[in-house]
């Protein structure tokens, strides 16, 4: 499998550098998002730049590191979506799970917010 991974103060950008996420790279992809989360990554930006087509069992991994930023109140953010794997979130219903920005900057801004949220809610239960 073909990525990169850049690491920020607040969020990890994940680009894969495939054109396919599918049952060949998803049990990969997976065990990197896993090892991204033991490593103390909270927020996630997948950037999907290259990928043209995904199976349900990309879609797997995609849900696996949803849930992982949410059990670490953080955001996944998908990004640089293609037309074909737009339609298939559509059509699975998971663009309403999911969050997909039409660019990089925009994702960061989102886990940005995400940030501004958290803080203001954990200043709430003070």
């Amino acid at each position: 499998m073909r990525y990169n991974i850049e690491k920020h103060e607040k969020y990890t950008l994940l680009s894969l550098n495939e054109d396919r996420v599918d049952s060949l790279i998803s049990p990969q992809l997976k065990s990197e998002f896993v090892t991204l989360f033991q490593s103390g990554t909270n927020n996630l930006i997948l950037d999907l730049k290259e990928v043209k087509y995904v199976d349900s069992s990309g879609l797997s991994a995609i849900l696996v590191a949803n849930r992982l930023t949410e059990n670490n109140d953080g955001i996944l953010v998908l990004t640089s979506v293609s037309d074909f794997v737009l339609k298939l979130l559509t059509i699975s219903r998971l663009n309403d799970v999911l969050n997909v920005m039409l660019s990089v900057p925009e994702a960061v801004d989102a886990v940005f917010m995400h940030e501004l949220e958290k803080d203001i809610r954990d200043g709430d239960n003070d």
